[in-house]
């Protein structure tokens, strides 16, 4: 059986957009106190309080860590007002290593005496549950006098020698670097974050689970260039890779901030230590994400300490022996070497960004990978840990500014204090107003601190409707799993709302466009049982000139106050102006349905003259965008795309042939028939429908390349565009 999607339909001029929470400078840990119990009374009062706590670094002027100071040496202010210090504590770590205790020889026993006592049992078994990060309470210390660093393998990024080195080196630091007050815990990503071993000093423990790493895992997930530098597989097309490579880096990034959140339950300083081949951000494509991990480990006052497992990298100009040398003028004009040289430094710059942006350091162009764990160690030195209750009780979610000062006889000796200086309040969605509601979106589209609560996927087209306009549709969906179901009045109901912009980026960022709307589904009966496994369709169209544009989008879910977040840099082409060298043609629409608009789950009130406009909506039925490219094969696959003769007119229309083939590798699984188009043209847009519909049992399940071809044989032009799709069974 098929999945169906939900769908509501926005017809507007404006665009949906991504949109980003407040940036949070580092929230300090915010907890509820305990009940109090009243003797003889049975009566328990609870008192709903804040405890912020606050790392701080206090150096002296040559740099070197300040002990022996008292809590009466400080004076804590928020907003403003004194603030009176109920936890305080030094941690003082130590920063000589110490050589691994030589291994005992073994006693030699009676062998009746061994025989007398039973077999130990194995130790090696397979846990029940999975190994997590151990929380700690509110106010305790858990790991007092203790530097927590985490060692992250992300093997997903890693090819087997980048593996093996930085294995080695983890294990090279723990025989020769770690000192007393180290406490290390072991992460690795690979189909999802799992953690090896939580914080422990047990030296021989933690380099048997660094031995016990199996290398070759989560390896394969290669970025794919379509630049010069493309090796030469002797293909006769290269597959475009772009959302591919844009859901991996999404995936690492998601990995390390679900790291971070099990590490935010620690109230100490810890250091991620974060061994990768680099990391490929897309465009801007990435960039909501990688805000969100950021922000994620300021919060939970973890720094990034990024180390480049392929070391000093010396490539000859062409590449070396392990891959395809790539063809084309490139090789001889030097392109070939310039964009390999400037993708290696992007992924290069996305793990400086991580450690600047968290008080890290990384390490890159290194062969001594120990060195970048030696320097995670040596940043974290001696700290105080200040806690205190604070005055304002109001669960209002506004930001709250902390000045922590040293007395002014101390003060004169000392260095700047280093620390954070606010926070965001809690606040329960739950109580939020409208007025709450609307301030919490505006600063959320505004702001640089994207929300990742709610995944969304979308997908951005463009037809022409004149010279200098085109009609830009915007297909989004959501995980219905995702929605949380109210009641009322026996029907079932999800309320979301958007608010989103469009941005023109040849106009240093100017908005050309807004968008705000709530809309309300009702559900009953089959239709609201089956939506977590069904995803909620959204459309949107607006009119936009040729150009390049970014688009922010944020939908908020409010039965629980859920966001997501999407942002993209896009680009509408200048048909017009391509025309003389090839065939212009418009985005090409893949899909598995076509829906009824009296069969949408939302359906906002239409603009007829926009209606017209969205080639998408035809007959009374819409054809609704495969956003992720993920198909059943016994479903029937629609294709649609406008082919542009600007100077043609009914009467002297020239004929077009269309094809759709499927490629598996270098293997063409299927084609069609050409389609002869010799009618259809649009008076006003110049354009020439072409659809196409056939079933996908016609292939077997896999990953192909969906190729389309446009020719027109009068004028001597063609188009071709091509796209991965996935065929499940």
């Amino acid at each position: 059986m098929t999945k169906k999607s939900i769908t509501a339909t926005l017809l507007c001029w404006v665009v949906i957009a991504s949109a980003q929470q407040p940036t949070r400078p580092a929230p300090a840990t915010t907890t509820q106190s305990p009940q109090v119990l009243v003797p003889n009374s049975g009566l328990k009062i609870s008192v709903d309080t804040q405890l912020v706590v606050e790392t701080v670094i206090v150096k002296d002027k040559s740099g070197q860590p300040v002990p022996g100071l008292k809590k009466e040496d400080f004076t804590v202010a928020e907003d403003g007002k004194p603030q009176t210090i109920s936890f305080f504590d030094y941690e003082e770590l130590s920063e000589t290593p110490v050589a691994p205790p030589p291994a005992a020889a073994p006693e030699a026993k009676p062998a009746a005496a061994a025989a007398a006592i039973p077999a130990a049992p194995p130790t090696d078994l397979k846990p029940l549950t999975a190994n997590q990060i151990a929380p700690e309470k509110s106010g305790d210390l858990r790991y007092k006098d203790r530097r927590l660093m985490v060692m992250f393998f992300d093997m997903t990024s890693m090819p087997i020698p980048d593996q093996v080195r930085a294995q080695t080196a983890a294990q090279k630091f723990l025989k020769t670097s770690m000192t007393p007050s180290d406490l290390m815990a072991i992460m690795t990503f690979s189909s999802d974050i799992k953690v090896v071993q939580d914080f422990t000093d047990d030296r021989d423990l933690l380099t048997k689970e660094i031995k016990n790493l199996t290398i070759g895992t989560g390896s394969g997930f290669d970025e794919a260039t379509a630049d010069d530098s493309t090796a030469d597989s002797g293909a006769a097309f290269t597959q475009d890779d772009t959302e591919f490579n844009i859901f991996n880096t999404d995936r690492q990034l998601a990995a390390l901030e679900e790291a971070v959140q099990m590490l935010s339950t620690l109230n100490e300083k810890k250091a991620l230590v974060y061994f990768a081949s680099g990391m490929t951000r897309n465009g801007v494509d990435n960039d909501a994400q990688l805000r969100a991990t950021i922000n994620a480990a300021i919060r939970a006052n973890v720094a990034f300490y990024p180390i480049d497992a392929r070391g000093l990298v010396a490539s000859a100009p062409l590449g070396d022996s392990t891959k395809a040398g790539n063809g084309g003028a490139g090789m001889y004009s030097g392109s070939s070497n310039r964009a390999a040289q400037s993708n290696f430094q992007g992924q290069q710059e996305t793990l400086y960004t991580l450690a600047s942006d968290t008080g890290g350091k990384a390490l890159l162009d290194n062969n001594d990978l120990s060195v970048g764990i030696q320097q995670a160690q040596k940043d974290i030195s001696s700290y105080y840990i200040i806690g205190y209750y604070s005055q304002n009780p109001k669960l209002d979610g506004q930001f709250r500014k902390i000045d922590i000062k040293a007395k002014p006889a101390l003060a004169a000796r000392l260095a700047a204090l280093d620390y954070r200086h606010g926070y965001y309040a809690g606040k329960d969605f739950s109580k939020f107003t409208s007025s709450d509601k609307e301030r919490q979106l505006a600063s959320a589209l505004m702001m640089s601190d994207p929300v990742t609560d709610i995944t969304i996927a979308a997908e951005i087209d463009y037809f022409r409707l004149a010279r200098d306009r085109y009609f830009v549709p915007l297909a989004v969906k959501i995980p219905g799993s995702e929605m949380v179901l109210a009641k009322q009045k026996g029907v079932e109901k999800t309320s979301i709302d958007f608010i989103g912009r469009v941005t023109d980026d040849n106009q240093k960022d100017k908005e050309v466009q807004n968008f705000r709307e709530s809309i309300d589904i009702k559900l009953s009966g089959e239709t609201a049982a089956t939506l977590s496994k069904r995803p909620i369709a959204y459309d949107a169209g607006f009119v936009l000139p040729p150009g390049k544009y970014t688009v922010k989008f944020l939908a908020r879910e409010n039965e629980t106050g859920k966001m997501g977040t999407y942002q993209r840099h896009f680009i509408i082409p200048d048909l017009t102006a391509a025309q003389a060298l090839s065939l212009p043609t418009s985005s090409v629409i893949l899909s598995s349905q076509r829906t009824a608009l009296s069969d949408a789950a939302y359906t906002a009130e239409k603009d007829k003259k926009l209606l017209a406009m969205n080639p998408l909506f035809q007959d009374g039925k819409q054809l609704i965008p495969s956003v992720t490219r993920v198909f059943n094969n016994k479903q029937e696959m629609f294709v649609y795309l406008e082919a542009y003769e600007p100077n043609a007119t009914a009467a002297s229309t020239e004929p077009l042939y269309a094809t759709v083939a499927f490629y598996h590798g270098k293997d063409k699984a299927f084609e069609t028939d050409p389609l002869q188009i010799s009618s259809g043209l649009n008076d006003k847009s110049k354009a020439m429908p072409l659809r196409f519909s056939l079933p996908l049992s016609v292939i077997k399940p896999g990953n192909y390349t969906c190729q389309v071809t446009v020719l027109n044989p009068t004028a001597g032009k063609y188009s071709i565009s091509r796209s991965g799709i996935v065929v499940t069974q």
